[in-house]
């Protein structure tokens, strides 16, 4: 007979399957690009699985009693995966590669790189059921993935660190100055986009294709 532990236990642990699972393909995906196209989409990757005391906390948060169950079905974050890629045009064509995986099961997409949060924060969200087969049983397991540049990384980065230190009452001036550095990002970005394309337009040195 399983024990309350033992199910949160066997959670977490499909979440690490599902993980393994994604890292994989994006793997081979940028491996791929690097033999074919000279060119890796994908800078790097930062996947995490939430502690069972923060999946507890926000089931409180969100007015639920605690349990496994209940945290497979509402938690959609419990596994979490961060691509970070150079330039925006690679967010999307990673966003676009996944969702024609036909095995995986896009249930959710949210463009805050479209459309900021207010805050100023801008990142791809996309929520993934990846397909996970163990011994007796075949699951789809839900998977955050989170996809972004790296100025965004550093933007979001600085972000969680301030609202940490100043325990999420951040004084006003920092907020602006803040949003503003998001969007001198956001431009530079833009740029780095254009530029790339621009330097993509002379086929005849393959060797430079970025």
């Amino acid at each position: 007979m399983q024990t309350q532990e033992t199910n949160w236990d066997i959670c977490l642990m499909k979440r690490r399957f599902a993980l393994r699972e994604m890292e994989t393909r994006l793997n081979i995906l940028n491996e791929e690009f690097k033999v074919m196209h000279q060119h890796n989409p994908i800078d790097h990757i930062v996947s995490r699985i939430k502690s069972q005391q923060a999946i507890e906390e926000k089931l409180r948060r969100k007015g639920f009693s605690v349990s496994e169950k209940l945290a497979e079905r509402y938690i959609r974050d419990i596994a979490g995966l961060r691509i970070i890629c150079s330039f925006t045009d690679d967010v999307y064509h990673i966003s676009r590669l996944l969702e024609q995986q036909a095995d995986l099961r896009l249930t959710q997409k949210k463009d805050y790189i479209e459309n900021p949060k207010p805050n100023g924060y801008q990142s791809l969200h996309l929520i993934i059921e990846v397909p996970v087969n163990r011994t007796t049983i075949s699951e789809m397991i839900q998977v955050e993935v989170q996809i972004r540049t790296m100025a965004m990384d550093v933007w979001a980065s600085l972000e969680h660190k301030m609202y940490y230190k100043f325990r999420h009452d951040v004084p006003k001036y920092l907020q602006n100055n803040l949003k503003e550095s998001a969007q001198i990002l956001y431009e530079l970005d833009e740029k780095m986009n254009t530029l790339k394309k621009e330097i993509n337009m002379f086929h005849d040195l393959p060797s430079i294709r970025i």
